[in-house]
């Protein structure tokens, strides 16, 4: 099956998603062989019960849960959830679009793996899951400030955590970012062996 036909066959299935569903569905993309899925806050959790039980979609598998980020807009984040559906061989994304402070409906009563993929959300861009039932941080330290895949988020971090010899403990200290200014010289060492 050439591109043209597995595009076509794709605008095929997001028309009969819309008209199963009305209403339900903001927007649909079809990017590199892969439809995407916008859908409000309040339709998301029925929107992944019809995508996992209807015999048309089967997508009984959560790939994965991430998030997008763009400072820039109102509605800073995306909340993309990845859907397979081995029975058909497909995937789905399903986006949801909030902000920093409205909280997205926990799924971990449609799927139990998205209680792992929740938590790191929240943990690297501090999107609030409402309903989660042990929503906290997995892969920062316990004292840890900020989220560190957002946007604004120094590069270096606010702290940094080293063994003190003299100590003999960890010790965590603010970072220190000392530069000396550097001279560059932009000539190129190869002009001088061309004009010789």
């Amino acid at each position: 099956m050439n591109n043209t036909e597995n595009k076509n066959l794709l605008l095929e299935y997001s028309k009969s998603l819309v008209n199963k569903i009305p209403g339900f569905i903001n927007k649909l993309l079809i990017n590199k062989n892969e439809l995407t899925v916008y859908v409000d806050k309040k339709n998301l959790k029925n929107l992944l019960f019809f995508l996992r039980d209807h015999t048309t979609t089967q997508y009984k598998s959560l790939i994965d849960i991430t998030a997008v980020d763009y400072p820039s807009k109102e509605n800073r984040f995306e909340v993309v959830y990845i859907l397979l559906s081995v029975q058909f061989n497909s995937r789905i994304r399903v986006k949801c679009i909030t902000d920093e402070v409205t909280p997205v409906p926990s799924i971990t009563s449609i799927f139990n793996s998205a209680n792992w993929f929740e938590r790191e959300v929240w943990d690297m861009y501090g999107i609030f899951f409402e309903d989660h039932s042990d929503l906290r941080r997995i892969l920062t330290d316990y004292g840890f400030e900020g989220h560190p895949l957002r946007k604004d988020f120094p590069l270096s971090g606010f702290t940094e955590v080293r063994y003190d010899d003299s100590r003999k403990r960890v010790v965590s200290e603010p970072v220190e970012l000392a530069q000396e200014y550097r001279y560059f010289e932009f000539n190129n060492p190869w002009n001088d062996l061309v004009k010789k």
